[in-house]
C-alpha cells in the first residue's frame, strides 16, 4: 500500500519556530516530526511514501531524498493550501490501488497504524473527553467496528471517538478527491471519507495515543513523548566525572564534560557539548552542535541545532529555535505567580497552553544579553534581541 503523508503546511500557529522551517520538519527527539509519521507507515508495510510538499519544500526533499529506509519516496506539490482533500488530490497521479493518508504533523500510536493498513478501508479514532471539539465518528458498535458517519464538532456527539486524521482508502477513492469547497473555503478530506462510508464498510481503528502538533507547547509535548521512548545509549565522549541517570542517549560526536548531571529521559545529539557542571533533566532534547555551558540548568526543553545557552543560565519548559544565543545569566521563568495556566500568543490571540509550567519560545537566531530575565509564555521572533539585565514580559 502507498502512504500519502501530508507535509505541505507552514504551520502559522507554530510561529516563530516555523518562520524558516516547515512545521513537519521541526525536531521531535532524534528526527523531524514528519519522519515519525513516515516511519510508522513503513513499519506498517507501506511500499512507497508519497510526500505532499509546499512551504519550504526543499527542506523536506533534502531529508527524505528519493529513498528512505529502503522504501521509494515520491513528491507531490500542493501549490495553494486549499484543504486536506486538495492536498491528497495533488498526489492522485501517484495513486494506484488502496492508499493510506496520514498527517505529517501528527504523532500516531504505531500499532494502530499497522491495524489501519490491515483493516482498509478504515479510519483512526481516539477516545476524547470533550468530543464536541472534534470531528466525531458514529459507529454501529463500541470499538473497532463499522463507521456509519462523521460529523464536525457536534453539539450532541454520537460517540466519544474523535477523528484522528489517518485513513486507509480503497482504490476508487482516488476518483472522489475533487470535492467542492466547504463553508470555510477548503476542500475537506472528510467529504471523501463520507463517500467511502456510503460505499464500503469502514472500520474504526482506535488509537492508544495520538497528538496533533500544531502549537509550540504541543511540540514540547511531542518531544516529551518521543524522548521518553528512547532506550539508554551512550556513544559520545562522556567524562568519568559526569553522572548520567536513567534513559539518557548521548550520540556519537557529542561531549559531556566533568561535573555534569543528566537525569533521563534526555537526548544529547551529535556534535553537542554539555558542561562542565551543567544539569540537564526532564525530557530534554539538546540538538546537533548545540552548546550548554558551565553551571547551566536545562529542564524539559527543546534546544535546537546550533543553539548556545551560556554559563549560569536556566531554561525550563521552553523551545529554542536554531542558532539561538542565550547570554550568560539568562533566566527563563516558567511558572506564573498566580499558579494559573500559562498563556501564549497564537495568531495574535493570547490563548491558554493548558500547562501550569511553560517558558519561552524563541525563533531562530534570537540573542539575549547577559542577565536577561524572560517571563512565562514569552514569544521571541527570529533575530529578536534583549539588552543586558533586561526583564522581558512582552512578545517581541
Amino acid at each position: 500500500m502507498k502512504a500519502v503523508v501530508l507535509a505541505a503546511g507552514q504551520g502559522t500557529r507554530m510561529r516563530p519556530l516555523s518562520e524558516s522551517v516547515p512545521k513537519p520538519m521541526l525536531p521531535v527527539a532524534d528526527r523531524p516530526l514528519s519522519a515519525h509519521t513516515v516511519d510508522a507507515a513503513i513499519d506498517a508495510g507501506a511500499d512507497e511514501i508519497v510526500l505532499v510538499i509546499g512551504y519550504e519544500a526543499e527542506t523536506v526533499r533534502d531529508y527524505f531524498g528519493v529513498e528512505y529506509r529502503g522504501v521509494p519516496v515520491t513528491y507531490a506539490v500542493q501549490e495553494v493550501q486549499a484543504g486536506t482533500a486538495d492536498a491528497v488530490n495533488s498526489a492522485r497521479d501517484h495513486l494506484e490501488g488502496p492508499f493510506a493518508v496520514l498527517n505529517g504533523d501528527n504523532l500516531y500510536d504505531p500499532d494502530a497504524v499497522d491495524r489501519l493498513f490491515d483493516a482498509c478501508p478504515a479510519i483512526c479514532a481516539i477516545e476524547v473527553d470533550e468530543p464536541s471539539n472534534y470531528g466525531v465518528l458514529s459507529t454501529d458498535g463500541e470499538m473497532d467496528t463499522r463507521v456509519t458517519g462523521i460529523v464536525e464538532k457536534p453539539d450532541d456527539p454520537p460517540t466519544n471517538l474523535a477523528n484522528a486524521g489517518a485513513y486507509a482508502f480503497p482504490a476508487e477513492a482516488r476518483e472522489w478527491l475533487e470535492v467542492p469547497a466547504s463553508e470555510r473555503g477548503e476542500r475537506e478530506i472528510t467529504d471523501v471519507v463520507a463517500q467511502v462510508i456510503d460505499e464500503h464498510d469502514v472500520t474504526a481503528v482506535t488509537l492508544e495515543r495520538w497528538l496533533d502538533v500544531g502549537r509550540p507547547w504541543e511540540l514540547l509535548e511531542a518531544n516529551e513523548w518521543k524522548v521518553g521512548d528512547l532506550d539508554r545509549r551512550i556513544d559520545g565522549d562522556v567524562s568519568e566525572a559526569a553522572t548520567l541517570e536513567g534513559p539518557v542517549v548521548v550520540e556519537a560526536g557529542a561531549t559531556v564534560r566533568p561535573g555534569v548531571v543528566i537525569e533521563g529521559p534526555v537526548l544529547i545529539r551529535a556534535g553537542a557539548t554539555v558542561g562542565p557542571n551543567a544539569y540537564v533533566r526532564g525530557s530534554t532534547m539538546v540538538g546537533r552542535n548545540a552548546e550548554i555551558g558551565h553551571s547551566v540548568e536545562i529542564k524539559n526543553s527543546v534546544i535546537s541545532r546550533g543553539t548556545s545557552v551560556s554559563h549560569l543560565s536556566y531554561v525550563g519548559d521552553s523551545v529554542l529555535g536554531q542558532d539561538v544565543n542565550f547570554g550568560a545569566g539568562t533566566n527563563v521563568a516558567n511558572l506564573r505567580h498566580d499558579d494559573a495556566d500559562v498563556k501564549f500568543t497564537v495568531k495574535g490571540d493570547r490563548v491558554s497552553t493548558g500547562r501550569r509550567k511553560f517558558g519561552v519560545v524563541a525563533g531562530d537566531e534570537v540573542k539575549t544579553g547577559i542577565n536577561s530575565s524572560l517571563s512565562p509564555g514569552l514569544k521571541l521572533g527570529p533575530g529578536a534581541m534583549t539588552r543586558p539585565g533586561e526583564t522581558v514580559d512582552r512578545d517581541r
